[in-house]
């Protein structure tokens, strides 16, 4: 991604639509703590707590990116197409900036039927752009191969994984780039396990940030839009002061881990075809 970046930059999702470039993930938020670029799912249970802010904050409907997700337990054309409704009701929003897969679970129908039921909706007008989260190359192989051969059709704006220098996932990495889809990166702090790290202190204390700070400007560098999760104002703040300063070509070697595979979660995108 080009610089220079700021804190109102977009890129442009292939659906024609805009996504800011920084957001924040709300998972395990609590229900009366929400944001602006909001990245929810139904899973996470605060929907509705986050439409709530959303029409509370006095701004433009359009000035806000809200996010959810289908989740493993709706996967499926008749469950999508119920959880797709419900999350409707749920908010009372007139649209979705963005709806996702969650996790390629349930087998190829499954997916498919899920896929298929967020086109329909993206069809319709109730969803501006549909994409995947944690599917492996063999599971955006397989989409990408339903897309052409269904007659479903569809477009992939946005695929969103857990990435940080130490799982940069390199294959999926590459597909998300040769298919034109923008990558969202969950976890980009890695849950707070690496503030230690001798790479993070060096840079840190370079440029006089903190960690955090040093990751977030790691992830937009590398094109990614990184969804940092925190309830505590400060570090809010912190998480978006990351403009005024760019990591040289030395800094983003040590923290080039190509090899590295050290997930902080669950990682679906190992999962098998018909799990």
């Amino acid at each position: 991604m080009s610089s220079p970046l700021t804190l109102t930059s977009t890129v442009k999702l292939p659906s024609g639509y805009d996504m800011p470039v920084l957001g924040y993930g709300v998972y395990q938020t609590p229900k009366d703590v929400c944001y602006r670029h909001i990245d929810s799912a139904r899973v996470y249970r605060n929907e509705a707590p986050c439409a709530n802010a959303i029409r509370g904050s006095g701004l433009k409907r359009e000035e806000i990116f809200f996010t959810s997700k289908i989740g493993p337990r709706d996967m499926g054309y008749e469950k999508a197409t119920k959880a797709i409704e419900a999350s409707f009701a749920d908010t009372g929003l007139d649209y979705f900036d963005l709806f996702l897969i969650h996790a390629p679970y349930g087998g190829t129908d499954a997916r498919c039927g899920t896929w298929k039921a967020l086109v329909e909706a993206q069809k319709e007008g109730k969803i501006r752009s549909i994409g995947v989260s944690n599917y492996g190359v063999h599971h955006l192989d397989e989409l990408k191969d339903f897309m052409k051969t269904s007659g479903v059709g569809g477009t992939i704006s946005v695929g969103q994984w857990e990435l940080h220098p130490w799982l940069p996932r390199p294959d999926i990495v590459e597909w998300a780039r040769s298919n034109n889809v923008v990558i969202q990166a969950w976890s980009p702090l890695v849950r707070a396990e690496r503030p230690t790290e001798s790479a993070l202190g060096e840079i840190s204390k370079k440029h006089n940030k903190t960690w955090a700070q040093v990751l977030i400007r790691w992830s937009l560098q590398n094109g990614f839009v990184p969804l940092p999760k925190s309830v505590t104002p400060s570090r809010i703040e912190q998480n978006t002061d990351v403009y005024d300063f760019e990591l040289d070509e030395e800094d983003m070697e040590m923290l080039h881990f190509p090899d590295s595979y050290a997930p902080c979660s669950w990682d679906p995108t190992v999962s098998k075809l018909e799990d």
